[in-house]
Parts: C-alpha cells; sequence; structure tokens
C-alpha cells in the first residue's frame, strides 16, 4: 500500500444529521454539512488525521445569552455555512484542519476590519499577518515574507474581495486554501491555475465588525468525555486609546514607563489583534503594520522570545537567499559545505542579517501574558525593540518598566491577558 493513498482517501462517517445542545432552558439546533461535489455528497475529508472521521456542523437554530451576554446567532456566513456555490474550486476538498486554520485567520481579522489585511496560516497559527491602507496584494506580500518557509502549504485569508494583484501572488507559490469575502474578474482564472487550490467565497469576511462585538460558546472535550464550556475571548483593545499606561509601585515609589509614539500605538494594537490568535506561550513582533517574527506554543516566556527572535533571524537571511539566489538558507547551508563560492555568499548574507539585526530595529513586540522577570524584555530591547504591549499585573512590572526606560523605550498594558490554548 502506497502511504501516500491515506491523504487521498476518504472516510466514512457517521456522525448523525442533527446535533441538539441544551443550556438550560435554551436549545441550539445545528445541521451537518456537508456537498454535492463532482455530483457526490461529501462531508469533512477527515479530522486531525487521516484515520480520524469528523463531520462539520452549523448553527441553525437557537440564541443563547451567558450572564446576560448574547452569543453569535445563526447566519454569520463564515465558516460552518459554506455551500456547494461558496466553492469556486473545491481541489480535494476539506478536512477538520482547513478549516480550523479559515477560523482562527477569522479570529485575527475580526480585529483587522479597517483596513484591507491579510493572514496566512498554518496549524492554526499565523505564520504572518499585515494590513495596508495600499491594498490588499501589498498587504499579502508583506504577511508571505514574514515567514515564507511556514507560509507553504498554508491557508490565506484576507478581508477584501481579492484583486487580480493578490490572486497572482497566490497563484506564484504553493497554498491549499485561500478565503476572501469577494472575487474581482480575473482573479479567479489566475487561482484557478493551481487545481488543487481550494477556493472559497466567504461573504462574512466583508462584514466582521459586528462579529467582533459577541462572543461564541467554546467547548472543550476532555480525555473522560466531560466537557469544559467557556465564552470565547474578548479582545478589548479595539483602539490606541484603549492601553493602560504602564505603571507601578514598588517601595514606595511609582514607576512610569514612556508611552508609545503614534506609530508605535499603531503597530501595537495591530500586533495585540493578531497575538488574539496565537497559540501560548506567544510573542509577536510588529514592524509597519506587519509581522516580522511571530512565537507560538512555547512553554517559558523568556525562551519563547529568544526562540522568536531566532526565527527573525534565520527568515530574514532565508529572504535574502531567495531573493538573490533562488534558494532557501537551508539549501545554501547544505551546498556551502562543498562550495566555496556558496560559503562566501552564506557568510555574507549571514552578516548582513547580523549587521542589520534581520530588521528588528524599531519594530514593537506584544506578549500574550505579563513577563514575571525582565529577561525576556532585555533580549527584545537588545535587538532594537522600542516599544512593548503586555498584560501587566507581574510582582516584577516595576523590574520590567526600569529595563525598558533603560533602553529609552516605551510600554503600555493592556489589562487583559490573551492565552489560547
Amino acid at each position: 500500500m502506497s502511504l501516500k493513498n491515506i491523504y487521498h482517501t476518504l472516510l466514512k462517517e457517521e456522525f448523525p444529521e442533527d446535533l441538539r445542545l441544551r443550556l438550560g432552558e435554551t436549545a441550539l439546533l445545528f445541521r451537518k454539512r456537508s456537498w454535492l461535489l463532482e455530483g457526490e455528497s461529501r462531508g469533512l475529508r477527515y479530522g486531525e488525521n487521516p484515520d480520524q472521521p469528523a463531520a462539520l456542523y452549523e448553527l441553525v437554530q437557537g440564541e443563547a445569552a451567558i450572564g446576560g451576554t448574547l452569543l453569535r446567532a445563526p447566519g454569520q456566513r463564515l465558516v460552518s455555512s459554506l455551500g456547494e456555490a461558496d466553492f469556486i474550486q473545491s481541489g480535494k476538498h476539506p478536512g477538520k484542519i482547513n478549516l480550523t486554520d479559515l477560523d482562527s485567520g477569522i479570529s485575527i481579522l475580526q480585529y483587522l476590519c479597517a483596513r484591507p489585511a491579510a493572514v496566512i496560516l498554518k496549524h492554526n497559527n499565523p505564520c504572518g499577518v499585515a494590513w495596508s491602507e495600499k491594498g490588499l496584494a501589498v498587504a499579502l506580500e508583506k504577511a508571505f515574507w514574514c515567514d515564507r518557509i511556514a507560509a507553504f502549504g498554508g491557508t490565506v485569508v484576507l478581508n477584501r474581495p481579492l484583486d487580480k494583484g493578490a490572486a497572482a501572488i497566490i497563484s506564484s507559490a504553493y497554498f491549499e486554501v485561500v478565503a476572501a469575502p469577494e472575487y474581482e474578474e480575473g482573479a479567479e482564472a489566475l487561482l484557478k491555475k493551481r487545481k488543487n487550490l481550494r477556493v472559497f467565497r466567504m461573504p462574512g469576511l466583508a462584514d466582521l465588525t459586528a462579529l467582533a462585538a459577541r462572543p461564541f460558546l467554546e467547548i472543550k472535550s476532555l480525555a473522560d468525555g466531560g466537557l469544559i464550556l467557556q465564552q470565547s475571548f474578548m479582545n478589548r483593545i479595539r483602539r490606541v486609546e484603549d492601553f493602560l499606561p504602564a505603571e507601578a509601585e514598588h517601595a514606595g515609589r511609582i514607576y512610569r514607563a514612556r508611552p508609545p509614539s503614534v506609530r508605535e500605538a499603531e503597530d501595537l494594537l495591530f500586533a495585540w489583534a493578531v497575538e488574539s490568535g496565537v497559540i501560548s506561550n506567544s510573542i509577536v513582533f510588529v514592524k509597519d503594520g506587519a509581522t516580522v517574527g511571530i512565537g507560538a506554543g512555547e512553554q517559558d516566556r523568556v525562551g519563547c522570545v529568544e526562540l522568536t527572535i531566532f526565527k527573525v533571524f534565520s527568515k530574514f537571511a532565508d529572504r535574502l537567499a531567495f531573493e538573490e539566489h533562488g534558494l532557501s538558507l537551508y539549501e545554501l547551508r547544505h551546498q556551502a559545505r562543498a562550495d566555496k563560492k556558496r560559503a562566501q555568499i552564506l557568510a555574507d548574507i549571514e552578516n548582513r542579517a547580523k549587521e542589520s539585526r534581520a530588521g528588528l530595529p524599531g519594530s514593537v513586540m506584544v506578549s500574550d501574558g505579563f513577563f514575571p522577570f525582565r529577561d525576556g524584555v532585555d533580549l527584545a530591547l537588545d535587538q532594537g525593540v522600542t516599544a512593548i504591549a503586555q498584560p501587566g499585573g507581574s510582582l516584577r512590572d516595576y523590574e520590567v518598566i526600569q529595563a525598558v526606560d533603560e533602553h529609552k523605550a516605551g510600554m503600555v498594558f493592556t489589562g487583559q491577558r490573551s492565552f489560547r490554548h
């Protein structure tokens, strides 16, 4: 048996057509989603892995509330309501991860409605995110170059109609899924050159502002069959004015950090929106409305900062290698072992990355949790970060403020944590 076949085999699933959930006196009705594709009714391709059957359910009836807060109601025209007409090109029709990547992109874009924005994701984490008043194509290109390697085989989610410029960028690389609220004339033809690309029309992406105003019900299943229910995360930082001054008291003294500049504050606002969609522990570096580096899923915060900086340097060097020599950084390193010219090229690229600090000077950093010590902050500031946003609330906030002041950097508190697991 060819191992490749397991990724092309459709699993038979026997989940019921309807799912009913009762929250106290409120009844919620969910209906299983399937699509008529190529003359055949198909549900989800498979779950997280090819040997896991899975089904997608759409909320079709019922409106619940938790503590007086209304949850999102049916009719959002997003992932779970995709119909056959929304499959501009089905490619290999989607599995669970494709749809959860789309959903993770939406969780970020709901806070980035003010400008054309693009999110590229892999395994429910963003590889690159950018927005730009110059249009969708500019935003998408900036997002792509944040991490070209991780974007390979990724998912692209956009909050504006996809034009030919953005479509050309997508068709020039390898992606698995793209979703936009609409497609301008000529864009579809460019995308369809990639036969296996799944292309979705998702009208709800054009109107995410209302979505961000209401939470939804999150359900986590436990190994013993139990459930944990929670209200979804709600970002309280929607405007620059929502940030809190970074202040702390220690031994009778008040410590205050410099407020960010206008440019820094705008980048911190963008970065905090991105942070809400990154698996914890996480760190995000941003510069000029685009992610420079994203660190996700680490167990300790200083380690996350350290690894994210390492990634930034690697991705910066990779971009130089790819743009100038058509090679990935890793291909160049392999060839440099036996080729003196390649070794010289590699040394030059690595020196340029080191001298420029991989573009980090002038960037800002956000953290999804407070800094328990100043070590992670010192690491970032030593690379040229000029402003930081973090929840605040650590016993050592005053030490963190001292570190920021020593580098003449700015800092604000968010007043909330944005853990995601």
